[in-house]
């Protein structure tokens, strides 16, 4: 059974997962471990330079109880990477050069490919498993955490983008008021229980033109509010969830309209609230019924490399298929 070793060392999660050959689709997920990184409490973040700290001192022994689980009779026949964040030249960040490094070493050792992928493609491709979307399958799709907020065209072609938020990042916007309402970060999960006792009533812009979005303004007026006193933290919360999902909604109708798909696939940190997917899914199929809305699942919603070792998985096929329709050796 071919395995690949999947790793992603992105701004908050260390991550490995290793995947087999042995669905047709290339969706078999066998195992995975991930670490969120250590913030201090109050904070809003990491500097990069402490983000590559941590992966350098946790993914070696990440990658070592991986293995350690992985049954006998399997081999490490690929390792792949998220080198960067989004396949762009321009994209970069320090911390994706953990995981490429270490996969680079690894592969070498094991003489075995070692396939680059990005953070985002990573994240696309683990939010299709369970869809029932094809790999290669056109779609709408929007990435949302808290380094991104895109629209996004996906197809055999790659990943084209449509759209997305001019100033401030979906997570970041949940982080930002969780932290101001002394909640831990990351503070989705706790904002997100906060608001099912709340009230919304639509208070915080949703700022749209054609596929951008704007978010900072939700962020001031939530933070004023804080500030005053003026409202009560659940309040607050449901209020924020309320102005993402009508933006996220908003952003669905307009990129299926432009694009004339009609399956959106989301995926992403912020994705994994449930809160937010069915006020997203209520309003959306208020306004258009055919549009197929995908989500991610929630334990494939966050930073993972789950979707790196699909990526990985699904060119180790291409690759033997293609020394078998030319009668090389594929071992």
């Amino acid at each position: 059974m071919s395995v690949c070793l999947g790793l992603d060392t992105s701004c908050y999660t260390t991550s490995a997962a290793l995947c087999t050959t042995g669905s047709g689709a290339g969706d078999s997920l066998f195992l995975q471990k991930r670490r969120l990184l250590t913030v201090r409490p109050g904070a809003r973040g990491l500097m990069q330079s402490e983000g590559v700290f941590q992966h350098v001192s946790r993914l070696p022994a990440l990658v070592e109880e991986l293995l350690a689980e992985c049954p006998a009779g399997c081999r490490v026949e690929a390792v792949c990477a998220s080198v960067r964040p989004r396949p762009a030249p321009d994209s970069y960040m320090p911390v994706f050069r953990v995981g490429e490094g270490f996969g680079r070493a690894l592969a070498a050792a094991l003489r075995a490919p070692f396939y680059p992928a990005t953070h985002q493609e990573g994240h696309l491709r683990a939010a299709r498993v369970g869809t029932g979307l094809a790999p290669d399958a056109p779609c709408l799709a929007l990435h949302l955490s808290g380094g991104t907020t895109e629209v996004l065209r996906q197809d055999a072609q790659g990943i084209t983008r449509l759209g997305g938020t001019r100033d401030l990042h979906a997570g970041q916007l949940v982080d930002r008021v969780g932290v101001a309402l002394g909640l831990g970060f990351p503070a989705g999960p706790a904002l997100e229980r906060l608001a099912t006792d709340g009230q919304a009533a639509a208070r915080y812009p949703a700022s749209l033109r054609g596929l951008d979005c704007h978010l900072s303004g939700a962020e001031t007026r939530a933070l004023a509010d804080i500030r005053a006193g003026v409202m009560a933290p659940e309040d607050i919360a449901a209020e924020v969830f309320d102005c993402l999902a009508r933006t996220v909604a908003r952003l669905v109708l307009a990129g299926c309209g432009q694009s004339g798909l009609s399956d959106a696939l989301l995926g992403g940190g912020v994705a994994s609230s449930s809160l937010l997917r069915e006020q997203v899914k209520a309003r959306v199929a208020a306004r258009n019924r055919r549009i197929r809305l995908h989500f991610a699942r929630p334990e494939l919603s966050g930073d993972n490399a789950v979707g790196v070792a699909l990526m990985g998985i699904d060119r180790l096929i291409s690759t033997q298929k293609e020394a078998r329709e030319h009668g090389g050796d594929v071992d």
